[in-house]
């Protein structure tokens, strides 16, 4: 994994912090609290998220930032032949390979890195990064932490973690199979309950047998009787049919009696009202002249009704013509007094609108100047809040306590940070009381806003005077257009009017109206009686066809009756022997049914006890079943304990093996730093390490090769865990590691990491020692600046060698 890229927006102390990392080894240096860590803590959350970050989500932001500042991190970095670029913010991420985007959310990002990487945040932290406190942590510990410390660092753990998870399921079989081996039920008893099933059923199969042949003998009994009952019923059912149609067929006789007399009948008075007609024919003959002059004289008399109707719609139109012509002169003058109105109006529309615009221009700036300074008072109390907030807990913590913000004691610098903080807090309360007296004076309208909007208001009132007063002119010249249209549609309509009065129909006479309608009133009941004469007499022929009709029919029904009567008899029908019939099909039908009852019930005994054999054969077949599951489950426990005893052997071998190989790989690098002054470097069994002079033990070391030898070890546990994630081992982070050492064993540690370049191309040491930089390739300088709250980060790898230049002059 090589670094490449680093860019932190609001994270921790870090406002807007750019780092760019190259090969070799790169230093950054700065006081304590000054935010180095935080880089570190960075690039750990940009990968991994808020499990590799102190305290919560909300503590990442920078103190000081806006509430709706953005945070976020940036990490470039090169992994085997692909380019990573991560970006995590507080509740978003995005990673990108070779430039390509491959995931978009939080957690998608992070288990895709930790794919990529082969590791677990543990797993990465314990590889690449070694802490100030983790350099000697094997010769700080006992020796059965020692043991721990390197199972769980190799991963050794997760094979305890399986172990128990075999002895869980191995105490799991065995409880289960003490419990089916408790529920198998006892094999006599299961013999027993077959036995009295199979004998059972026996018994049935016997009842079953005679009950189905006594149904056999009610069943041929059922079968002599039934037809002969069934022929009775025929003959029954056929003698109420014959004796129900001679009933209807001697009503049929009678009815038609009866149409017969009342054709006869009707025939005779026919015949009698053609004898009237003959006498009334004298009567009746003006009739037909005087209807035919009614009926012009009534056409004559909508004739002239329709003419007088004309003549006072001609009366109508006359009026209306003399009012519309003399509106029209009264309006003459409209058209020309309307286009003089209309420009006066848009005149002074125009100047309204540019009094208004001047108005709005005018109030518009005394507003954005008001909303200015509330919003910058509003800026401001918010500001003190913050800074006062900051100011109280860095006085409550004092110099000894930690700054809130790089977790990092503030020292010498409390009293300054204090003052600087006071000054801010004096200059923001200095501004607020110009802008609260800002706002006093805005608080009414301008003398300027209020006489334009005088102004504005007087054009206004005008305008609406001259609109007003055209509207007027307006509606006048449309009455005289509209008065023009109704004038020439009078005067179409009078000429219609006179056209069709032209050709109106006259002489009509009154008097004779009157004589014609009273002399048909006088002839009316004799016509009436006509009439009436005349539709009987009509209907005389018809008459003497429908009568011989009737007579027809009432001949064919007597002759029905008695036919009907005939068959009747021939039936020979008796309900006595009808009802001997019935009684001695009831009783062998109910025969028969009782039968049939007693043979569905023994089938049903037989029934269950089949199902009783079936059930005892089922409980025989379940046990076996039983019996073999519980083979398969003691199998599957023995198989379970040779895997716990497997699994503490794999353990056993690989505890056995790990010392070897972590001293093998921590007398290479020892070689390496020493200049094969040391090759060996043994861990016995309580993981103690010595050094080896050739091969002899060495029991005393000074503390320049008790740091080494803490390192070399360090470094080997780092290559074991990276190869195992099948990484290559190409970055080292370290910090603080030169806390404990004196000038000369720092420039040898330095030393040392130069000259182990080929196995670790990119170095990355954090400090506060000044003293160790020019031993370095780059060197990168972070200072907090308490003026603005943040971290201040800056390349001074121009200046490697400035010092050593110096002292030479």
């Amino acid at each position: 994994m090589e670094l490449r890229r680093l860019h932190l927006t609001n994270f921790r102390q870090h406002a807007d912090t750019e780092l760019e990392f190259g090969l070799g080894i790169t230093g950054i240096f700065g006081p304590n609290g000054s935010g180095k860590t935080t880089i570190l803590e960075a690039i750990a959350w940009a990968i991994y998220g808020l499990q590799a970050v102190r305290g919560d989500k909300d503590s990442v932001r920078r103190l000081g930032a806006k509430g709706r500042a953005s945070v976020e991190v940036e990490l470039e970095f090169r992994l085997g032949a692909h380019e990573y670029r991560v970006t995590r913010g507080l509740s978003t991420a995005a990673l990108y390979q070779d430039g390509q985007p491959v995931a978009n959310s939080l957690k998608t990002v992070t288990d895709r890195l930790e794919r990529a990487l082969g590791m677990t945040h543990a797993e990465f932290f314990s590889t690449y990064f070694t802490g100030q406190k983790e350099l000697a942590v094997m010769t700080s510990l006992g020796k059965t932490e020692r043991a721990a410390f390197l199972s769980q660092v190799l991963g050794y753990d997760r094979l305890r973690l399986a172990q128990d998870r075999v002895r869980e399921v191995r105490n799991a079989l065995a409880a289960e199979l003490r419990g089916l081996e408790t529920a198998l039920p006892d094999p006599q008893a299961l013999a027993q309950q077959r036995r009295g099933a199979e004998e059972r059923l026996a018994a049935t199969r016997r009842a079953a047998q005679a009950a189905g042949t006594a149904r056999d003998g009610a069943q041929e009994a059922c079968a002599r009787e039934e037809p002969l009952w069934n022929a009775w019923v025929a003959r029954r059912e056929r003698t109420l049919s014959l004796d129900g149609e001679r009933r209807m067929a001697e009503h049929a006789v009678a009815a038609r009696r009866h149409e017969f007399q009342r054709l006869d009948k009707e025939m005779a008075e026919a015949m009698q009202a053609r004898e009237q007609l003959k006498e009334l024919a004298t009567e009746l003959a003006p009739v037909a002249r005087l209807k035919a002059e009614l009926a012009e004289l009534e056409l004559l008399l909508q004739a002239d009704a329709a003419r007088r109707a004309d003549q006072a719609q001609l009366d109508e139109l006359a009026r209306t013509m003399q009012r519309l012509e003399q509106r029209i002169g009264e309006l003459a003058d409209a058209d020309a007094a309307l286009a003089q109105a209309e420009e006066v109006a848009r005149g002074l529309e125009a100047s309204r609108q540019a009094a208004a615009r001047a108005v709005e221009e005018q109030r518009a700036a005394w507003v954005r100047e008001k909303e200015y300074a509330t919003t910058k008072r509003t800026e401001l109390l918010t500001q003190y809040d913050d800074v006062k907030e900051q100011r109280d807990k860095i006085a409550q913590l004092g110099p000894q306590g930690e700054c809130p913000t790089c977790r990092r004691p503030l020292g010498e610098e409390h009293a300054a940070v204090l003052g600087v903080l006071d000054r801010q807090l004096q200059a923001i309360v200095d501004d607020g009381k110009y802008f609260r007296g800002r706002l006093d004076q805005l608080a009414d309208p301008p003398p300027a806003v209020v006489a334009a909007e005088g102004a504005r208001d007087a054009l206004r009132d005008e305008s609406r005077r001259a609109s007003e007063r055209a509207g007027e002119l307006r509606a006048r010249a449309e009455e005289r257009a509209r008065a023009g249209l109704e004038l020439e549609t009078a005067r179409g309509r009078a000429a219609t009017v006179q056209q069709q009065l032209a050709t109106r129909r006259t002489g009509y006479d009154v008097a004779r109206h009157d004589a014609v309608r009273a002399s048909l009133l006088k002839l009316e009941p004799v016509a009436l009686e006509a009439a009436s004469l005349e539709e009987r007499a009509a209907r005389a022929s018809n008459l003497v066809s429908e009568a011989e009709t009737a007579e027809r029919t009432l001949s064919e029904a007597e002759q029905r009756v008695r036919e009907l009567a005939d068959a009747l008899a021939a039936e020979g029908y008796s309900d006595k022997e009808y009802r001997l019939a019935k009684d001695a099909y009831d009783r062998a039908l109910g025969a028969l049914r009782e039968a049939e009852l007693a043979l569905v019930e023994a089938r049903g005994e037989l029934a269950r006890a089949e199902s009783d054999v079936r059930e005892a054969g089922r409980r025989e077949e379940e046990r076996a079943a039983q019996e073999r599951h519980i083979a398969v489950l003691k199998t599957r426990q023995r198989l379970h304990n040779e895997l716990d005893r497997g699994l503490s052997d794999l353990r056993a071998d690989l505890n056995a093996a790990m010392r070897p190989e972590i001293s093998e790989i921590a007398s290479s690098f020892l070689a390496d730093l020493t200049d094969d002054r040391y090759r060996e470097l043994e861990l016995n069994e309580d993981y103690e390490v010595t050094i080896l002079d050739d091969g002899v033990p060495k029991p005393v070391i000074s503390g320049g090769e008790e740091d080494l030898t803490s390192l070399v070890l360090r470094l080997a546990i780092s290559q074991m865990i990276a190869e195992r994630a099948g990484q290559p081992l190409s970055l080292l982070v370290l910090d603080e590691i030169f806390g404990s050492l004196d000038e000369s064993r720092r420039q040898h540690v330095v030393g040392l990491l130069r000259r182990l370049a080929d196995r670790f191309p990119q170095v990355i040491l954090i400090t506060h020692i000044e003293q160790v930089r020019e031993g370095l390739d780059r060197v990168i300088r972070v200072d907090f600046d308490p003026a603005r709250g943040t971290s201040v980060v800056r390349d001074d790898t121009a200046t490697l060698g400035a010092a050593d230049a110096g002292v030479a002059a």
